[in-house]
């Protein structure tokens, strides 16, 4: 249920950004261009099509990390968890700054994680994309 809690909103706006991104992307001339060139259809939607609408997901889903930490606190009251959490408020409570500065840093670090996973995803959905 707690993991419900805190998917469920986020692949709701996701896959609501991914069709707008593939509605986008399926009206692009190179789509159309390989749909002319007689590309079966099944190849022109995930060869190129669905890898270019991709991209601006992978953005979406890097910076919503820091939206589940911050609901990863509330989520965590709710059902009674022992977690990172309830860390946090315990230590909110308790005024203990180093552990908040701890949070704060593996949380900064997660978040950092992600948006670099992203960018080398960037480089995998988009061969002109160089990573070096």
């Amino acid at each position: 249920m707690p993991v419900a809690t805190l998917v469920v909103q986020s692949v709701a706006s996701w896959s609501r950004f991914e069709r707008a991104s593939m509605l986008d992307v399926l009206s692009a001339d190179y789509v159309r261009t390989a749909r002319a060139k007689g590309v079966p259809r099944r190849k022109v939607i995930f060869k190129h099509a669905f890898r270019n609408a991709l991209i601006p997901l992978v953005t979406v889903m890097a910076l919503d990390t820091a939206a589940l930490f911050g609901g990863l606190i509330i989520t965590e009251q709710i059902f009674s968890i022992s977690g990172m959490g309830r860390y946090f408020i315990d230590s909110l409570r308790s005024s203990d700054a180093p552990a908040l500065l701890g949070w704060t840093l593996f949380t900064a670090l997660i978040i950092i994680a992600a948006n670099l996973l992203a960018d080398i995803a960037y480089g995998v959905l988009d061969p002109r994309i160089r990573l070096g």
